[in-house]
């Protein structure tokens, strides 16, 4: 499915590279919708997004012909394999900007001040507590809530052991790991999956080692500084038994790196395994398949005694600003403005936001009903306040080279403790990100 949406990104690009946002640098590939063909539009107003969320270009691409058709605004929406930083830089270095930008929070936080236009008197604001805030001006529009955890397929779970599944029942690694052999024993030989790809493991699988020290900040700053003994914390062990349990009953015991996506979702989807790491943006590949209705999302079970195997970690992920530079005009502002309302207060926004995004709302006034089952269990835990905030600032490189640490141990490269010492050189040779 990813390789399909990036081949139909490529293709339409070409198509359109003579479009208003000018030329297309840093690799970014565009797609969009033209109120009249072959020209702007019939008022004149043409605005570009950038969508940093490859799960959803498809999705947006098509929003935008919609869009574009029914407010008479002509919408391109770009994509870039570049890291978000970097193919921002590259835009803003050539002086053509995006005239609005998905990009993650500590981007944000970096471009908000010499780039981002203030949103402090949007009617959006007051209905979410996501809205990133700068120098008391409100700049960032969070697009949704996503969180990560351990997903499961309860309909396989219960087909094998015959019994209700109730993931609350398995917040302890041993009793997880009980069920896992009470799987095996019943006929699923291989009851888990693990993703290989580099942002899983180091953005996603490490970050959370982060998320759950007690003091989050001064744990990184001893990273940066050197002086942190990863192989002996506590957290850093629970977490890693917890992987080294799901790599054991992993279905590509043998070849874990050599496991691809599409086929991991595709056996998590229809019950082949019974568990995944990953977050509810998964959902996106998952209902490409003959999924299972029943399923969801749970804390990734640690024999700890903190808390943290009862709350799945996440907030406000993604966020929009608006351009401020002379390269946008003022009307592409107040179009650009328009189109996050729309996304927040009509009802056609809302349904593309949870019913074709699959995402869940950051926002109040959202009808949720509609979510799928792992954005269910992410908006449950969400409501009862049971997130771990995620760490905004990890470096640009910090998932593409941690995450290939963690590859190597997974192929049996280099040990715990090896993996340990690989990661605290990374970041103590690491230029650390400003706050």
């Amino acid at each position: 499915m990813k390789k399909k949406l990036l081949a139909m990104t490529l293709t339409t690009a070409m198509v359109l590279s003579l479009t208003a946002c000018g030329g297309n640098g840093g690799g970014d590939t565009a797609a969009g919708g033209n109120a009249e063909s072959g020209s702007a539009n019939k008022d004149g107003v043409s605005i570009t997004i950038f969508n940093s969320k490859i799960e959803v270009q498809e999705q947006f691409e098509e929003m935008a012909k919609e869009y574009s058709a029914s407010k008479g605004v002509n919408v391109e929406v770009y994509y870039s394999n570049d890291t978000v930083a970097a193919h921002m830089a590259t835009r803003y270095s050539a002086n053509d900007p995006y005239t609005l930008s998905m990009v993650d929070a500590k981007d944000i936080y970096s471009l908000a001040g010499e780039h981002a236009a203030d949103l402090t008197g949007e009617a959006w604001v007051d209905k979410t507590d996501y809205a990133i805030s700068v120098d008391g001006k409100v700049v960032g529009f969070p697009v949704c809530i996503e969180a990560r955890g351990l997903m499961y397929n309860a309909d396989a779970i219960e087909a094998v052991t015959g019994k209700t599944f109730n993931p609350d029942e398995y917040k302890t690694l041993d009793a997880f790991q009980g069920l896992l052999e009470e799987l095996v024993a019943g006929g699923m030989e291989t009851p888990t999956g693990v993703m290989k790809e580099d942002w899983s493991l180091g953005g996603h699988f490490l970050a959370e080692i982060y998320e759950e020290q007690p003091d989050v900040n001064g744990y990184v700053s001893s990273l940066y500084a050197g002086t942190a003994d990863l192989a002996n914390n506590a957290k850093w062990n629970s977490m890693m038994d917890t992987f080294d349990t799901l790599l054991k009953y992993n279905y590509a015991a043998k070849s874990p790196i050599a496991a691809e996506r599409e086929v991991s979702e595709q056996k998590l989807a229809e019950g082949e395994i019974a568990f995944m790491f990953g977050g509810n943006w998964d959902w996106s590949m998952i209902n490409a398949y003959d999924y299972s209705e029943n399923m969801g999302m749970m804390p990734l079970p640690q024999n700890t005694d903190d808390g943290s195997n009862e709350k799945l970690v996440g907030g406000g992920s993604k966020y929009i600003f608006i351009d401020s530079s002379d390269n946008t005009s003022d009307a592409q502002r107040e179009a650009a403005k328009d189109f996050l309302n729309w996304l927040v207060l009509e009802e056609d926004g809302n349904q593309f936001l949870t019913e074709k995004c699959a995402l869940v709302p950051a926002y109040s006034n959202i009808n949720a009903d509609s979510l799928d089952p792992l954005s269910i269990s992410v908006k449950k835990y969400a409501d009862e306040g049971m997130l771990i905030g995620n760490y905004d600032y990890l470096p640009d490189d910090h998932f593409s080279r941690c995450g290939a640490s963690i590859q190597k141990y997974m192929a049996g490269q280099t040990d715990r403790a090896g993996l340990a010492a690989e990661i605290e050189s990374y970041w103590s040779s690491t230029t650390p990100v400003a706050q």
